[in-house]
């Protein structure tokens, strides 16, 4: 898998950390508020948009009168708490990133969430000095399953984008990757179970969780 490989990018949400579940806990709440109950096509609607995104689909799905901002703001409030004490990493994550880091591999993150929650969330586990870019789907033209966030992770790192690995969990996040012409990992995340046999058959490899990365001697280099 890292044969070849000279940077790794990972997706934040479902990818570094166990959070995709709150996330529909919030839009329950939050459209609770305007006495709104959850479409079931919400979530593969809004799949891989960025913050920004997301605020302009609901604004216009729902009618929303509250301004694109003040969305965000509340989401990122609501969505604190649990980043703060209920988000866990990943089962393995710790290992392979000192792993690439003793290796020299340059990492980066590129998520579609908002920059305020990935500092809570980088901080509080304390691996932000692992990555040397972190990007946010708002900073870029459109996010996933565009290319464009990976790409400009890629660029920070001064890694052509055939050399980088993506790390993701969602369906949009695959093809983004593979757009971007990168080698892309899919990870199991139990909020997409159900896709799970699409992402092994859309990405390059698939796991389970880091720790298969390490089961054979050859560590972070066995192919998966």
């Amino acid at each position: 898998m890292f044969t070849n490989i000279e940077g790794v990018i990972f997706d934040l949400d479902g990818t570094l950390v166990d959070s995709m579940w709150l996330w529909e806990a919030i839009d329950v709440d939050y459209l609770a508020r305007f006495n709104l109950t959850l479409p079931s096509d919400l979530k593969d609607d809004i799949e891989g948009m960025s913050f920004t995104e997301t605020a302009h689909y609901f604004k216009k799905r729902f009618n929303l009168g509250d301004a694109i901002e003040d969305i965000k703001k509340d989401w990122t409030e609501m969505a604190y708490g649990y980043y703060e004490n209920k988000v866990p990493l990943k089962k393995g994550i710790l290992k392979l990133l000192e792993s690439l880091k003793e290796e020299g591999i340059p990492m980066g993150i590129g998520t579609s969430n908002s920059r305020d929650l990935v500092n809570i969330v980088l901080d509080k586990h304390h691996i932000k000095h692992y990555f040397s870019s972190i990007r946010t789907s708002c900073e870029v033209q459109i996010g996933k399953p565009a290319p464009d966030i990976f790409l400009k992770v890629a660029e920070d790192l001064g890694i052509d984008p055939s050399k980088c690995l993506v790390f993701e969990d969602v369906i949009n996040g695959i093809i983004a990757g593979q757009k971007a012409g990168m080698k892309v990992c899919a990870i199991y995340d139990e909020h997409t179970h159900d896709l799970t046999e699409d992402k092994k058959k859309l990405a390059d490899y698939y796991i389970e969780d880091y720790e298969q990365l390490f089961i054979t001697k050859e560590g972070i280099h066995n192919e998966v």
